[in-house]
């Protein structure tokens, strides 16, 4: 990159080779204490300011810090900022603006000495890297195998008590992660009471940012920018205890699998049947989904979330830093002790609900073991059942009065009214083959380029993303609450040629 509006002629006028000499001394003693002290020296030396800009974290230096905004801007538009110098340096941009006595020549030998001093630094920082992201790598699998206290006293953070993790995918990686690692600048000593932690595990990179409470959005930006820049998707869990990181850990990966390129970061605490439950009447909600979730533990229940999120056994086996053998044998234990199954598309979609369901209320539980207890006591005494629903709450299905409201028919109605029957009853055939098209499209008795081009229809026509599993789920149930009729692929209109064969 050239300079913007500066000539690079030979010596500076009368300051003369001595002058250049010492302005190159002082640039050096500088740069061997810190970059920071690197921008400060040659924002002296010219008598105005600098900045070293960073096209993804903004700027890295500046002097004054009031600066900082125009030496970005001035990076990014170079042409609309004619009097200030410009030189490339380790991967940013380093921008200087002289004061009107200072000669051209002068500032452009301090911007040309800063920068290659900025690239000495760089090249050496390059030369740790390798190390010190091995490092931050090892501590990310401490964490994640429970060894809090190791890294935090190996951090010599106390008041780490927090963490936040971004899980990113793409094809452009290895890249992102030297481009990240530089904008972060991370240290294993405490800045701000926060400690930022990266490295690539399984083709994926995590970032845990660990903090004390909450972060504050620094690397949540930094990430944002990162995934736009190089087309990458990133979940993100948090902030949660730090003793909780394997579960922020699986919950960043669950959400990642929402994630699109109109919509690159997604949290996990948006991913799920959020549009549906809070329309739902909060107590007979709560009292079903406790119910059925009853012989369920915590870990059993966070398993079956991330399962439902990701769409699929293997996605969740790599979320949970499991075998795929191991979760589809889990599942199927807890398949036995629900005692549903989980295979069917309306008891996964029950199941989200039960799992997105509210906390009780204090009361509830009371209630609800007192009922309990004066079933069992009239069962006792009259020798007999009692009218009313019999036996647990059931997954295949819900309470009366859950889905039947008129909030949840508007609600379904604007999701999925308006679908074209052919296209209604294609829709409902693929939600049950779980997204697989080839099954779906045998039982239709279609093309599955047909298919293909009757979902993507569907998912113009109701602005979501099919893909996400958790959107599916409420679609499923958004079609069952509409339907006047069975969506039976019998009914399918049919007409001649060869992609549609008649049944």
């Amino acid at each position: 990159m050239s300079s913007t509006g500066t000539t690079d002629r030979g010596a500076p006028g009368p300051r003369g080779a001595r002058h250049e000499r010492e302005a190159a001394d002082r640039l050096l003693r500088a740069a061997t204490r810190s970059g920071a002290h690197l921008i400060a020296e040659a924002a002296s030396l010219v008598q105005g300011w600098a900045v070293l800009a960073d096209p993804i974290a903004g700027a890295v230096y500046s002097t004054p810090a009031a600066a900082a905004a125009d030496g970005v801007h001035a990076a990014a538009a170079p042409r609309e900022h004619p009097h200030c110098t410009q030189r490339p340096a380790a991967g940013a941009v380093l921008v200087l603006a002289a004061a009107p006595t200072v000669p051209p020549g002068h500032a452009c030998h301090v911007a040309t000495t800063t920068a290659a001093l900025l690239e000495v630094r760089g090249q050496r920082a390059a030369e740790l890297r390798g190390e010190q992201m091995r490092l931050h790598t090892t501590l990310i699998r401490l964490l994640l195998a429970g060894h809090t206290a190791a890294v935090t006293e190996t951090l010599g953070g106390s008041r780490l008590t927090h963490v936040t993790v971004y899980r990113l995918s793409g094809v452009d990686l290895p890249t992102a992660h030297e481009v990240l690692w530089r904008a972060v600048r991370p240290s294993l000593a405490p800045y701000a009471d926060a400690v930022t932690l990266m490295g690539r595990r399984d083709g994926e990179l995590v970032v845990a940012e660990l903090h004390h409470g909450g972060d504050d959005g620094r690397i949540l930006r930094l990430v944002s920018r990162l995934s736009e820049r190089h087309h990458l998707l990133a979940g993100m869990a948090g902030p949660l205890p730090l003793a909780e990181m394997p579960t922020a850990h699986s919950d960043a990966a669950a959400a990642r699998h929402s994630a699109t390129p109109d919509r690159r970061v997604v949290p996990a605490d948006a991913v799920g049947a959020s549009r549906l439950t809070p329309l739902l009447p909060t107590a007979p909600y709560t009292r079903w989904a406790g119910s059925v979730l009853r012989p369920l533990s915590p870990a059993h229940q966070h398993l079956l979330l991330v399962w439902l999120r990701t769409g699929s056994k293997p996605r969740a086996a790599a979320a949970l830093g499991l075998s795929a053998g191991t979760v589809r044998a889990r599942i199927r234990d807890l398949s036995r002790l629900l005692g549903a199954d989980l295979e069917d598309a309306t008891v996964r979609a029950h199941l989200l609900l039960a799992l997105r369901a509210p906390a009780p209320a204090p009361g509830d539980d009371d209630s609800d073991s007192d009922s309990d207890s004066d079933s069992s006591n009239t069962r006792s005494r009259s020798g007999s059942s009692p009218p009313g629903p019999p036996g647990p709450a059931r997954l295949e299905r819900l309470p009366d009065g859950l889905l039947d409201t008129e909030a949840v028919r508007t609600w379904a109605v604007g999701l999925v009214g308006g679908l074209e029957p052919h296209l209604r009853i294609a829709l409902a055939c693929w939600l049950r083959h779980h997204a697989r098209t080839a099954p779906a499209a045998a039982e239709l008795h279609v093309h599955r380029t047909t298919l293909a081009g009757w979902l993507t229809q569907c998912a113009e026509h109701l602005a979501r993303n099919l893909a996400d599993a958790t959107v599916r789920a409420e679609i499923h149930l958004a079609l069952k609450a509409t339907r006047t009729g069975p969506d039976d692929p019998a009914a399918l209109p049919r007409r001649g040629g060869r992609t549609y064969r008649r049944l």
